[in-house]
């Protein structure tokens, strides 16, 4: 919003001493990225803990094993794994016991699959704030996705005593592992983001999801190292964003294996590129969430 006078500075001609200027109010759309409004997040902070934390209440209320599951899911994906991978199949865990390897990726990755649900989801299943309550939009999506930090904090500790039992001793690498768990979540809001916005307007998002999650499992490097693709499709390997959250994790955690610059890279440049993209859309279509939820 901004303020003028007329072009010469003066009161029009005619005008008595105590006459005042007429004043002309010009509003303009907000442009580049001050128009996502980010600044506003830090202004709703006490709202977006709140809905974290409704969020993690929610979502243990009525179950019996509560925060149990944290601990069951990555487990009984580990036992599934070994027994079908490792030991019908012999999979190469690079001198780790495999069934170290196989939860040091699905540890990351069940934050990034469980976070992107919940986010796609967060405009609908908030429909009533959204429809009766102005608050910065964004803040559901980052809450419903922040709320499996907790998740996350419990299978790590998993993953840790898994690993005492197993005898993997822990290395300075272990000092990154917080850098690729953010990044993890990175990727979940970034295509959370989108498809919450999306979901709005087309409900085949909580259809298509899911099943596109299940095909991820089995593209990214989880159950397997990344080095046992074909050589030639190497290179695109970190076209796939979670592909270097899960091998930097895994080697974060266990000390085998460092992925590549360059997977790393390609992967943290897609998630950018697609959390810019996702931000623009979000924005350029809030002002209709109300009318159409």
């Amino acid at each position: 919003m901004t303020t003028a006078t007329p072009e010469n500075g003066h009161p029009p001609a005619g005008s008595g001493a105590g006459a005042v200027a007429p004043v002309r109010i010009v509003i303009r759309p907000a442009r580049g990225l001050g128009a996502l409004r980010l600044g506003e997040l830090w202004e709703y902070r006490e709202l977006l803990g709140f809905l974290v934390w409704r969020d993690v209440l929610v979502r243990f209320k009525q179950a019996a094993f509560g925060i149990g599951w944290a601990v069951l899911q990555p487990l009984l994906l580990t036992a599934v794994l070994t027994i079908f991978l490792n030991r019908v199949a012999g999979v190469y865990s690079y001198g780790v016991p495999y069934a170290v390897f196989a939860l040091a990726g699905i540890v990351p990755w069940m934050l990034f699959s469980r976070a992107l649900l919940t986010s796609s989801g967060s405009l609908v299943e908030n429909a009533n704030l959204v429809s009766k309550v102005y608050f910065p939009r964004l803040a559901l999506p980052i809450a419903a996705a922040s709320s499996y930090l907790i998740d996350f904090a419990v299978s790590l500790v998993v993953l840790l005593a898994v690993m005492f039992i197993y005898g993997v001793a822990l290395t300075w690498a272990v000092l990154l592992m917080p850098v690729f768990a953010l990044f993890a979540l990175l990727v979940s809001l970034s295509f959370g983001i989108w498809f919450s916005a999306v979901n709005v307007r087309y409900r085949d998002v909580s259809f298509l999801l899911p099943f596109a999650i299940q095909l991820g499992l089995l593209v990214t490097p989880i159950a397997y190292s990344s080095s046992r693709i074909p050589e030639q499709w190497q290179p695109y390997v970190g076209l796939n964003p979670m592909a270097g959250v899960v091998e930097g994790f895994r080697w974060s955690v266990t000390g085998i294996e460092p992925p590549s610059l360059h997977e790393v890279g390609l992967s943290l440049g897609v998630t950018l590129v697609v959390l810019v993209l996702g931000l623009v859309y979000f924005r350029k279509t809030e002002r209709t969430f109300a009318d159409v939820i």
